[in-house]
């Protein structure tokens, strides 16, 4: 293991390489000289980072010195993997010992409420080096396919897992991304006023008192990915804000794929081509769950910031239309829903073995509703789970004819709004006191946020993608 090497051994790796020793024993003498407090204080945080910094430059420049990552010898392979590793580890120390007074520093004393993304793109102007500039991310995403990004997002994991480790920060960090994004702000009175809004890749209408939501990013079969990520949020903070609207409903447009022309698809999960292309930011996973996703499940947050309280949320129902398939991602969305309905003969997995990428907050929910041993065997083993099957049943509401959807959805509706749902909120509240209060979510989110940019800059994605989803084949959609 790379965390227990000593130096010489990472000294030996790095000489294999071919790379030179004043500059490998510069990088490991700035290591190895970094001392750190167990619990670092404001005055010496900026002093500390800078020192973290420089390291983690020296250990770039290394990496710079060898050719592109996928190729790379066998023995440049493992000296670049010595070199993140390590790097990273240093970030990851740095953010232990200096948590509290960082967080501090980017929020001005937790009166602000900062979304992960910005904490990160304002953590490397403050502390230069220690995490990669937004320039950095982008440069490196217009230049480079996945498999030869060595893992400037690394840092970001290290950053965002290490900060929520920490309860108060955490829960703070969580309130921030439950905010809704100044562009549904913005655009909610034109909503109100037309009850239509077009987000190009989603598209959010109001009819009655429900809100529909529609995935159609067509040319990928609705998939999602860095296009489509702020509309579906904005999406779902505009039903959510919506003073008239009083449930919502996630459904996926018509395509025109050859397969499926015609039909409704509702997601094909995360847009695996994009990501192969290296087009999809390690971000993504963390924005995606902490915002998108965690709005449907928790609703908007109120103003003021109350952690040893119960949650006090803006939050509606949400029922899912699944026709054709709920891959992935989609998947992921139907274990907030509160009621979802699927056309006969449609299925939902999650092909995170296939992908070599955690399923965003799946391993936390799935086994909630299908229990541990058949939630291993679709995160772990690759199972389907068709609509029609009793495997599925705890998932799905109600199983309809293909031809039958549409009143399904209408009848489901109609019972819902028709009801009056005065107690909707106060009983989505209840059932998460038990089943996942946000401290939990928060928990899950610390070890999530370091292991999938680990996974997300893994050789074995790449090896993944190759080998089940012949990725060397697909091009990009203009």
């Amino acid at each position: 293991m790379i965390y227990q090497m000593t130096n010489a051994q990472r000294k030996e790796r790095l000489l294999a390489a071919g790379l030179p020793t004043d500059a490998v024993d510069a990088w490991i003498g700035a290591v190895e000289g970094l001392k750190l407090p167990e619990k670092g204080d404001a005055a010496s945080l900026d002093g500390d980072a800078k020192r973290a910094a420089e390291a983690i430059g020296r250990g770039w420049a290394l990496l710079e010195r060898m050719p592109v990552r996928s190729k790379r010898s066998e023995a440049e392979r493992v000296a670049g993997e010595t070199v993140t590793h390590l790097c990273t580890d240093v970030c990851w120390n740095v953010v232990r010992a200096y948590a509290e007074p960082m967080y501090r520093r980017l929020t001005d004393d937790f009166t602000r409420h900062v979304r992960v993304d910005d904490l990160c793109w304002r953590a490397a102007e403050l502390w230069p080096g220690l995490l990669p500039t937004r320039d950095a991310v982008e440069k490196e995403a217009d230049e480079r396919v996945q498999a030869d990004k060595d893992g400037l997002e690394l840092f970001q994991g290290a950053f965002l897992g290490q900060l929520m480790c920490h309860r108060a920060i955490g829960l703070h960090m969580m309130n921030a991304m439950l905010r809704p994004r100044q562009e549904a702000l913005d655009c909610l009175e034109e909503f109100k006023r037309t009850g239509r809004m077009d987000l190009g890749p989603v598209l959010v209408e109001a009819h009655g008192q429900t809100g529909y939501v529609y995935f159609r990013h067509n040319k990928y079969l609705n998939a999602e990915d860095e296009e489509t990520l702020h509309p579906q949020e904005i999406a779902v903070d505009l039903v959510l804000l919506h003073p008239d609207l009083r449930m919502g409903v996630l459904r996926g447009d018509f395509v025109d794929h050859p397969r499926y022309k015609g039909r409704r698809v509702y997601s094909a999960g995360i847009n695996l081509t994009r990501l192969y292309h290296g087009k999809i930011p390690y971000l993504f996973y963390i924005v995606r769950d902490m915002g998108l996703v965690n709005k449907l499940y928790r609703g908007l947050a109120e103003e003021d910031f109350t952690p040893d309280q119960p949650e006090r949320t803006l939050e509606k129902p949400w029922m899912s239309v699944v026709e054709a398939f709920a891959i992935g991602g989609g998947c992921q969305l139907l274990l907030v829903m509160d009621y979802v309905i699927a056309e006969a003969g449609s299925y939902f997995n999650l092909p995170a073995r296939k992908e070599g990428i955690i399923p965003g907050v799946a391993n936390l929910r799935l086994p909630r509703f299908v229990g541990e041993r058949q939630a291993r065997a679709g995160i772990m083993f690759d199972k389907t789970f068709f609509v029609d099957s009793p495997d599925a049943a705890m998932m799905i509401n109600e199983v309809v004819p293909r031809g039958e959807v549409d009143e399904a959805v209408e009848k489901a509706v109609s019972n819902a709004v028709g009801s009056g749902m005065v107690s909707a909120g106060g009983n989505r509240k209840a059932i998460r006191v038990q089943t996942e209060p946000l401290n939990a979510f928060r928990e899950y989110m610390a070890a999530y946020a370091r292991e999938q940019a680990f996974c997300h800059l893994s050789e074995q994605l790449i090896a993944n993608l190759e080998r089940n989803w012949q990725a060397k084949e697909r091009r990009l959609i203009a």
